[in-house]
């Protein structure tokens, strides 16, 4: 275990052989501008799923429409053959059209079709762990997952995929999934200042069910607030390395996927994994 990374800060599933760090990576960064075409710098790009590797890192997000596709042959070039105890997790539901927009994809056959394409750019004879990215653009939906879990539990059944997660939900879907399959994952939007899942957090983390922020910086708008600056100050930390902390502090099921295009960033999202935030850093974050 690398020093960034305490054993605190360690979970396994219920229903789930895999133990994750859980400081993770976040790979949709990866591919070009709003995750569209190859990226500006390749090697660069290889280099930082290395040093991730090298710091200790054992999770990997990402999903085949980054790109489409580009993120994870990037992936594979600077990985594969994997390292033992490496989990990639990846998503489908969706693709991307010509003009980048994201269109909902869940079909059987475009399901199947996203597993295979999933399989073949990673160099993968399995998938760890496949979310089924449900539809709604702006927020969970409400609609019926049941139709397309079908689809995912029968490439479970055959071997393409080893355990099923969920993106972009409600508890309502996640109940309705649980009476079909074994869910190991959810990953919807939540942080500091977007904190709509604190309830179903905790719920998940009773339930032994991973609970993945994205965004968990803000995402395309990083986090700014006078108080996060201020505790960063005190800590002699970013504000971004206290917004990871107060995340992997915020509950035991939490795995967080900060994502990055540079080495010297990686490194310091890495380093918050050994940042301790006390009773008075806590408070002011909470009251946020």
């Amino acid at each position: 275990m690398n020093a960034y990374l305490p054993s605190r800060h360690q979970f396994s599933p219920a229903h789930c052989d895999i133990r994750f760090n859980r400081l993770g990576y976040g790979a949709m960064q990866l591919a070009g501008p709003h995750v569209w075409g190859p990226p500006k710098d390749r090697a660069a790009a290889v280099a930082v799923l290395r040093e991730a590797i090298e710091l200790g890192i054992n999770h990997i997000d990402t999903s085949d429409f980054y790109g489409p596709h580009v993120t994870n042959q990037i992936i594979r070039e600077a990985l594969h053959p994997y390292r033992d105890g490496l989990t990639i997790v990846t998503k489908i539901g969706f693709v991307r059209g010509d003009d980048q927009s994201w269109i909902p994809a869940a079909s059987a056959e475009q399901l199947r079709a996203a597993v295979h394409d999933n399989l073949r750019n990673l160099q993968l004879e399995a998938l760890d762990v496949v979310n089924l990215r449900a539809p709604g653009l702006e927020g969970p939906d409400g609609s019926s997952l049941a139709e397309a879990l079908g689809t995912l539990v029968r490439m479970k059944e055959e071997g393409l995929i080893r355990h099923i997660g969920l993106s972009n939900v409600d508890a309502k879907q996640i109940a309705e999934a649980q009476q079909i399959t074994d869910i190991v994952c959810v990953q919807n939007m939540y942080n500091l200042a977007a904190r709509g899942d604190d309830a179903l957090i905790d719920t998940l983390a009773a339930q032994g069910i991973a609970y993945v922020p994205f965004f968990p910086l803000g995402g395309f708008s990083p986090l700014q607030s006078e108080t996060l600056t201020q505790v960063a100050a005190s800590l002699q930390a970013t504000p971004m390395q206290v917004a990871l902390a107060w995340l992997l502090q915020r509950a035991p099921n939490i795995l967080v996927i900060p994502g990055t295009s540079s080495v010297a960033h990686l490194r310091e999202n890495v380093a918050a994994g050994a940042l301790q935030l006390d009773a008075a850093a806590l408070a002011a974050l909470d009251a946020m």
